[in-house]
């Protein structure tokens, strides 16, 4: 299925052929997480920004867990960013982190109506 967005922009979903699918694209719950990720991701770089830290690149890795049984809705989600720039500071870098969390991810904020957010973040330092 092609699914597309209010602004013009659009993706292609699918599923699994034993239900249905022709496994053309990514699923309608893995769409969530990368929805999650890329509100996030954003935000974290944003924030940063804002602040004038010198970022070169923000990347974040989701793990999550479904239930067992339907609806199968996200249990646990761990969110881990790996983040770039010169000078850096760990204070920095987890305020952006839980502001990003705990205000302005909308994604994050609704998911985690239902699932627990875990979150971690690495810093590596750029020339």
């Amino acid at each position: 299925m092609l699914a597309e967005s209010g602004s013009g922009h659009a993706v292609v979903m699918d599923g699994p052929p034993d239900h249905g699918g022709r496994n053309l694209g990514v699923r309608p719950m893995e769409m969530l997480l990368m929805g999650m990720g890329g509100c996030t991701e954003f935000d974290v770089l944003l924030i940063l920004r804002r602040g004038r830290h010198d970022v070169a690149f923000c990347e974040v890795e989701l793990e999550a867990e479904r239930a067992a049984k339907d609806p199968k809705v996200f249990t646990r989600i761990h969110a881990h960013f790996r983040i770039g720039g010169k000078g850096l500071t760990e204070k920095a870098v987890e305020r952006a982190v839980r502001m990003s969390a705990e205000k302005y991810c909308s994604a994050s904020i609704m998911l985690g109506a239902m699932a627990e957010i875990t979150h971690d973040f690495e810093i590596v330092e750029t020339a």
